[in-house]
């Protein structure tokens, strides 16, 4: 008989529901508990799951022994959460970003390496079966690749829409880690160069334009249209074919000598479940069981949020 895994849920808002309705689909796992900083959308998440709620992370760890934890709070919430997460056995399954900045981000993952927590990050977009399939694809060829990524942010609509101000301040972490973190995801090697012939104007947000060059011989080019108009979209090429994420959840590949691209079709489960996170939450249960997986360690999630901050001028650790 298949041993049944317990998953808890630190928070309660939009994304600790999707990630919830994700893992307990899978028939090995349920919810056992639901800890949130609103008790209304806590208790209304956990009878959802019939599970119970918690008003303590220490209490739901100690009464319910849960094997996974998923931590989904919001950016200024994400240290302190952590700091209490971290004191327990589970594995850690962390909603993006890594805290609002980055050196919070530094902070959390020198918290995991304190505890010994084994820790990994929601960079969902990595677990798109559409990212999937293009790096198989990308496999087929040869030689360096070029990563182009087209970015588009608000910092009016994100305030109007009831971010803080130090999260819209920092927006490029917030949301623009969904993009920048497809360098790290298509490019192999290590960032060896980041030349900005446009650099990030806090005081008249604007365009940004970054190159990169990786020390395998990838580059990316980053574009990033602040306060204007722009669809999120990805390309990659290499010697022998070019495939398209635009939108993100959709993949379209044009081979060498050919003039148009071909779409591939959606796997369903992207449109059943917000995509990525069945894929996801199964990886999560691979690591669990100490099986190979695909997920995005702290330490990956880290250099991610570093090249934000390179690309934004924002390191401000020398």
């Amino acid at each position: 008989m298949q041993q049944t895994i317990g998953v808890a849920i630190v928070g309660a808002g939009y994304m600790a529901s999707e990630h919830a309705r994700a893992f307990a689909a899978i028939p090995a796992v349920r919810i056992v508990g639901v800890c949130g900083r609103r008790p209304d959308r806590a208790e209304a998440l956990a009878a959802q799951h019939c599970a119970p709620v918690f008003d303590d992370i220490g209490r739901m760890a100690a009464e319910t022994h849960a094997a996974i934890v998923v931590v989904a709070v919001n950016e200024l919430s994400m240290a302190a959460v952590c700091s209490e997460v971290f004191k327990h056995s589970w594995l850690v399954f962390l909603e993006k970003p890594v805290g609002v900045d980055w050196p919070q981000a530094r902070e959390i993952a020198d918290q995991a390496a304190r505890a010994g927590a084994r820790a990994y990050v929601a960079l969902n977009r990595r677990s798109y079966a559409s990212t999937r399939q293009a790096l198989a694809t990308l496999a087929e060829g040869q030689g360096p690749r070029l990563v182009s990524v087209l970015d588009q942010q608000d910092m009016a609509s994100a305030a109007a829409g009831g971010q803080p101000a130090e999260v819209v301040r920092n927006y490029m972490f917030a949301n623009s880690i969904h993009l920048v973190d497809y360098f790290n995801c298509f490019c192999r090697g290590r960032v060896r160069e980041i030349v900005c012939p446009v650099p990030w104007s806090p005081e008249v947000p604007g365009h940004v334009v970054a190159v990169l060059r990786y020390d395998s011989g990838d580059s990316g080019v980053y574009q990033a249209v602040w306060n204007g108009p722009g669809p999120w979209s990805c390309t990659v090429t290499n010697d022998t074919v070019r495939v398209e994420l635009r939108p993100l959840e959709r993949l379209g590949i044009q081979r060498r000598g050919e003039r148009r691209l071909t779409e591939v079709a959606p796997d369903p489960i992207d449109s059943e479940f917000k995509p990525g996170l069945m894929w996801q939450a199964r990886q999560v249960l691979e690591a669990h069981a100490g099986r190979p997986h695909t997920l995005a360690s702290i330490g990956d999630a880290l250099d991610s949020m570093a090249l934000v901050a390179d690309i934004y001028g924002m390191r401000g650790d020398g």
